[in-house]
């Protein structure tokens, strides 16, 4: 059976059933449709989240293999609850851009989703749409005030880097020149789009505490420079209210479950290459509220989502995780060790061994934070005894336990063996060892983390990067923490370079403010914040009848 036969196929609880297993009151559901809910903010228990303990899934450097991230956080929920654990999981929401470019579905696989899963991969609650809203409302408000006789505040147009998003792979629409057409057509200026997922709305989305919270982030968005260099904010366009008017509902998470009936909090979508990679904080919160075990991920491999997890969610938060699983898979670490793609069916152990140098890394890093650590072994048909063995050994010589994960065909029953492990490697919540503090120079951050994280000789700053961080510093962001925007394919700023690799340097060519957001995002490489399709979309497998049932939706 495929993923959606699957889902198809499942039963799922009353919504209100669900919400009652955590303690949820069923009266506080606002329902979009039947298997769908909202969740008021009123629900929020500071003092409840602080006893709970919150499990960090994250993963080995992804391959186009695969390692089933979101499928292991489902199945682990599900197993936590299999032996008799109050649990939940707090995930992102899927963006239709790789839903339709590359993924075909991003909630779990076989026996180990979130659903309704239609719903979730598609429009689900309109929290995506939202922040398209508010991000283009801001972005109208711009080229408007540059239009305007007035009201102008003499914006300099070669300074502005906000951009209009839409929630699809577009390539086209990287770069624009907008406001042709003659005098009412505005100013003309280069420009373009981001996918909705790396705007900063979404960003500010996942870190705010709270409605006020989120207004405020608004107020803070750095737009430009006046023409004498005087920085402007999106509170001096008077946009904040305005943007928070269309954010409304979608600050409020929400609330599914999995095929085993158990509660999953969906919220917010930044990708972890460009953006902080995590759901919202608000959304995280409300799981520690009610469930004695939270499940939550960070995209890609830990060098991107969990450090930034941990470096600015958890720093923003408050949040204390009590353990990390980091997932890994037989296929994916064949991949690493230099096998094919299309040889990664053949058993080769000695090749996981070797690409059990990037397991390593990944290991050393979470335990640099001070977590406990479990390798999760996310199992396929194909896998043999002898490279799961190669994989334990591994993971043994780090002090780390490596736990097969068989959610994928047997659901809550085939994770229980790793929730156990998970229950037993947990000393509670521990507060995390940063990797920088807030009052090291900008450039000392980026360092530490290309370093420390990602096993850098060191960095080279561009001319271009230089020039930013000097304006960073004289308009009174220095503070901030950084958001790293990488190749999530490599330790490098290089995506064909696999393994862990060593002697190599890289290259910051630039960096973007997101004051709402609370950070500085450095651009490594060539990271793009606006992806293409496949030479091949998963769009063109995609089919629908006149009854409104979907097929290749996986």
């Amino acid at each position: 059976m495929t993923d959606l036969e699957i889902a198809r196929a499942a039963q799922p609880r009353a919504l209100s059933e669900v919400a009652a297993s955590i303690g949820i009151p069923a009266d506080a559901l606002e329902y979009y449709g039947k298997n769908k809910a909202k969740l008021p903010l009123e629900l929020l228990q500071p003092e409840r989240e602080k006893q709970a303990n919150l499990v960090l899934v994250t993963a080995i450097s992804p391959t186009p293999a695969g390692e089933g991230k979101t499928t292991v956080t489902v199945g682990l929920t599900d197993g936590l609850a299999h032996i008799g654990l109050k649990s939940a999981a707090a995930l992102r929401e899927p963006s239709l851009g790789p839903v339709f470019g590359i993924k075909g579905g991003a909630t779990g696989g076989g026996h180990s989703q979130v659903i309704p899963m239609e719903d979730i991969n598609l429009h689900f609650t309109g929290d995506f749409s939202a922040v398209e809203k508010a991000n283009n409302l801001l972005a109208a408000l711009i080229d408007n005030n540059l239009q305007s006789k007035k009201r102008s505040l003499r914006l300099d147009p070669r300074t502005i880097a906000w951009k209009r998003v839409m929630d699809m792979n577009d390539r086209a629409l990287r770069n624009l020149v907008i406001g042709l057409g003659g005098k009412a057509g505005g100013v003309p200026r280069e420009s373009g789009f981001n996918i909705t997922a790396a705007s900063e709305v979404m960003a500010i989305l996942c870190m705010s505490r709270d409605l006020d919270d989120l207004r405020a982030r608004f107020g803070r968005i750095y737009v430009g420079d006046t023409w004498d260099r005087q920085p402007v904010f999106a509170a001096d366009l008077k946009a904040p209210d305005a943007m928070a008017i269309l954010m409304r509902d979608a600050i409020k998470p929400n609330l599914v479950q999995t095929l085993e009936g158990n509660p999953a909090i969906l919220h917010g979508g930044p990708f972890a290459n460009i953006a902080q990679g995590t759901n919202s904080l608000i959304a995280t919160r409300m799981a520690l509220g009610f469930a004695d075990w939270v499940v939550t991920e960070a995209g890609f491999g830990a060098d991107l989502g969990a450090e930034k997890f941990l470096n600015l969610k958890s720093r923003a938060g408050g949040l204390k995780p009590s353990v990390a699983v980091l997932v890994a898979t037989a296929r994916a670490l064949k991949y690493h060790g230099g096998v094919a793609l299309t040889d990664l069916g053949t058993p080769n152990a000695e090749a996981v061994a070797r690409g059990s140098a990037n397991l390593a890394k990944h290991i050393e890093n979470l335990k640099s934070f001070g977590l406990p650590v479990v390798v999760a072994i996310n199992a396929f048909a194909a896998d043999t005894p002898e490279e799961h063995e190669a994989i334990r050994r591994a993971a043994a010589a780090y002090g780390v336990e490596a736990v097969l994960s068989e959610g994928w065909a047997h659901g809550g029953a085939g994770t229980a063996d790793l929730a156990r492990a998970v229950v037993a490697a947990s000393k509670g919540p521990v507060a995390p060892k940063f990797t920088y503090d807030l009052r090291d120079p900008m450039e000392e951050k980026i360092r530490k983390i290309a370093t420390q994280i990602y096993g850098a000789d060191g960095v080279v700053f561009a001319p271009a990067a230089k020039a930013s961080i000097k304006r960073i510093i004289e308009i009174g962001l220095g503070d901030l923490p950084v958001c790293m925007a990488k190749t999530q394919k490599s330790f490098t700023d290089n995506e064909k370079i696999l393994g862990r690799p060593t002697g190599f340097d890289v290259t910051v060519r630039g960096l973007e403010v997101s004051a709402g957001a609370g950070f500085v995002v450095p651009l490594l490489g060539d990271m793009l914040r606006m992806p293409g399709l496949p030479e091949v979309p998963a769009a063109e497998h995609m089919k629908i009848d006149g009854a409104g049932r979907i097929e290749g939706l996986s």
